[in-house]
């Protein structure tokens, strides 16, 4: 068994480490830019870089990248050798300041929403001393933001810190109103907890469709799913235990809290949830993790799917974003307290999620849009399309009193007065879960449960911080220019609460009437991803990113362009590896299965005279029209396929996909999924749900 104490960070640049490698006033100097966000000096960065390098060398390094986040969403790294030349042929390792801080890859095929040539080739990388370098693979990993020659962020980190810093300014001001001015900083911490798969490599190698798109293209229900109940928090199997445990103790060397691990609902689906973190390095972790999970899994003879929707039929895999703000004094500001005044506080912070949560609806759907995510919203066990919040019975009853003015229930002979009455004490457990609920708080933290497993973080971490710190902004400019902030802030939260009421909802998402309710509300219900997309440009939104300084007008452009090509391109490529599937494995398999049962029946009549075969007989005549169906429904796919790609613009595409081809896409694997169990089982084409959910 591990010494988990010494494994955990032992393969991370932390500040334990800095502390014991650095000149005192070196790291006195270094602390300072990670507390404050001073500028770090050359001859410091050159003193950081040389320890760095050192301890690299020591872990086993002998490169060093610069690990940074593009808009494809995972992360890239270019390698370099610490090795410098000597004039008499021999070298040396070294690692200066300029190259520890600033890198300059060659940004040209990485995602621009066509708003750079592949001539306009420049960018750089810049070192985020607020996450940690570590040492993967013989390699140091310098996280570090991306950015172009003009200056245009060109990934997802840089945006996250703009956004950080824009809610920091704003709750600052807030916290000043209620006389805290000895608070400093005001941050989000994030812990995601990430569901995922695993199958079995041998089978997984002979799936082209999990290969190329990471889900299942097809595949027929099995006789068993999830409907038992028995996979959930099950005793684990041999196989996943060693994997977990190869997975723990190489997230715990990188010093990611992975705290728990369990069955899931769906068979060969599981769960790892860490401890909160900072947003910037809890969306660093979790890029990290994703990767990780993949590595130890091969080690294994196995696969991890992170696929949001990767089988049909049962549960698809979400990433559970657990999202709070706390300041450098150790205060959760989304904490209900215990006396009047942090009970204003805590209800003012809160009003402001619930207006900027209810105002950005689209914001927050789009941050979490994917072609894969589309197949999970609104399935087996994920919250709606619809964004909605809960906030329990009893929060829910404390809003309501003020937003109506009658007494609360559990004190009815008077009403709830904000910074008077004291918010009676909300248990962490004081109501059941609403797992149907997008936006669920959960006792001193909101639960943003829409995001898909395969996404990176930072995205709906970066809107829900520029969301919040837009509102908190509005709030502020008004109570500050207050004469009478009590009286002010008392208005503010009552008109602010009964204003963005629609958006409090307890009850289950799952049910069909609340689509007819949230209609009735006026709540949005964006189905796909080219339908959120479309209000990405808005002029609203376009004016609380640019104001909030988390975007540029030019940056969400390019935004807007890369998020319908990347949900295009994965539609051509599914829907080419469906067509080569039907082609050269299901119909051929299909085929050669009616020869055999043919031969079949010509030997029985040969051998018993008379014989009808009428069993043989009906199952042919049934494949027969099956696979001639089956061909006729894949080259109208095809068609349609073709159809779509040849639409005018980027939307107009995604479009057609929306509309023409998934449904079609749909047609034609109920189709061959109706042939698959009618196929002898040395016959079928590759291997089946039953083979890949329970074969581990």
């Amino acid at each position: 068994m591990p010494n988990v104490p010494e494994l955990f960070g032992s393969m991370v640049f932390n500040q334990k480490v800095m502390k014991e490698r650095l000149p005192k006033e070196t790291f006195k100097a270094l602390k300072k830019t990670l507390d404050d966000g001073e500028p770090l000096k050359l001859d410091i960065a050159n003193q950081v870089a040389h320890a760095m390098k050192e301890w690299a060398i020591e872990k086993g390094a002998t490169h060093f990248t610069h690990w940074f986040q593009p808009l494809t969403g995972i992360t890239a790294e270019k390698h370099d050798s610490f090795i410098t030349p000597q004039d008499d042929g021999s070298v040396i390792m070294s690692f200066s300041g300029k190259e520890l801080v600033k890198g300059e890859p060659d940004a040209s095929s990485f995602p621009s929403g066509g708003r750079r040539a592949t001539f306009e080739a420049r960018g750089y990388t810049v070192w985020d001393p607020t996450a940690y370098p570590f040492v993967k693979e013989h390699t140091l990993c310098i996280p570090t933001a991306f950015c172009s020659y003009t200056g245009e962020a060109l990934d997802k980190k840089t945006p996250l810190l703009r956004s950080m810093e824009a809610l920091n300014t704003q709750a600052l001001r807030i916290l000043k109103l209620f006389g805290k001015t000895d608070v400093t900083h005001v941050t989000t911490t994030v812990g995601p907890e990430q569901e995922y798969f695993i199958v079995d490599r041998k089978l997984w190698e002979q799936r082209k469709d999990l290969r190329l798109t990471g889900r299942t293209l097809f595949g027929a229900k099995p006789a068993k799913g999830q409907e038992m109940d028995d996979q959930y928090f099950a005793a684990l199997n041999p196989r996943i235990v060693e994997y977990m445990e190869d997975l723990n103790d190489t997230l715990w060397k990188y010093g990611i809290l992975s705290k728990t691990e369990h069955n899931e609902v769906a068979p060969a689906q599981h769960e790892m949830a860490p401890i909160f973190s900072t947003t910037n390095l809890s969306s660093d972790q979790n890029q990290l993790t994703m990767e990780v999970m993949k590595k130890v899994a091969r080690r294994h003879g196995l696969v991890c799917l992170l696929h949001e929707k990767p089988f049909a039929g049962v549960n698809g895999s979400g990433k559970h974003n657990n999202w709070s703000m706390s300041t450098n004094k150790g205060e959760n500001l989304l904490e209900p307290g215990k006396t009047p005044e942090s009970n204003a506080q805590f209800l003012l912070f809160l009003t402001a999620i619930i207006k900027a949560v209810d105002e950005n609806q689209d914001l927050l759907r789009i941050s979490v849009a994917s072609a894969g995510n589309d197949h999970r919203l609104g399935a087996n066990e994920a919250p709606p399309a619809i964004i909605s919040m809960y906030l329990g019975d009893e929060l829910y009853a404390i809003l309501e009193s003020i937003k109506d003015g009658k007494p609360y229930s559990n004190n009815k002979d008077s009403k709830m007065t904000i910074g008077v009455d004291v918010l009676p004490s909300i248990p962490k457990d004081s109501t059941d879960r609403n797992r149907t609920s997008p936006f669920a708080f959960t006792g001193n933290k909101f639960e943003f449960r829409s995001c898909g497993s395969s996404l990176s973080i930072s995205g709906p971490n970066t809107t829900l911080d520029a969301i919040v710190a837009y509102t908190l902004k509005g709030f502020a400019d008004e109570l500050e220019g207050a004469s009478d902030f009590q009286s002010a802030l008392q208005s503010l939260i009552k008109r602010e609460i009964t204003a963005h009421w629609r958006i409090v909802f307890n009850g289950n998402g799952y049910d069909a009437s609340w689509v007819q309710e949230a209609e009735k509300r006026g709540l949005l219900n964006l189905k796909t991803t080219p339908d959120a997309v479309e209000h990405y440009l808005d002029a609203k939104n376009i004016k609380l990113f640019t104001e909030m300084g988390v975007y540029t007008k030019t940056e969400m452009e390019s935004h807007y362009e890369i998020k319908l090509e990347k949900y295009a391109q994965v539609l051509n490529i599914e829907v080419e590896t469906m067509l080569e599937m039907i082609n050269k494995d299901i119909l051929p398999a299909a085929f050669r299965y009616m020869r055999r049962v043919s031969k079949t029946v010509i030997d029985l009549k040969n051998v018993v005279p008379g014989a009808k075969a009428s069993a043989e007989v009906a199952l042919l005549t049934k494949l027969d029209c099956l696979v001639n169906e089956l061909a006729t429904k894949a080259e109208e796919l095809s068609k349609k396929h073709l159809a779509a790609k040849g639409e005018s613009d980027v939307m107009a595409v995604a479009r057609a996909y929306v509309d023409s081809v998934i449904p079609a896409m749909a047609v034609t694997r109920a189709i061959a999924d109706e042939i698959e169990p009618l196929v002898g089982e040395n016959y079928k084409p590759y291997p089946s749900y039953e083979d890949l959910l329970f074969k581990v």
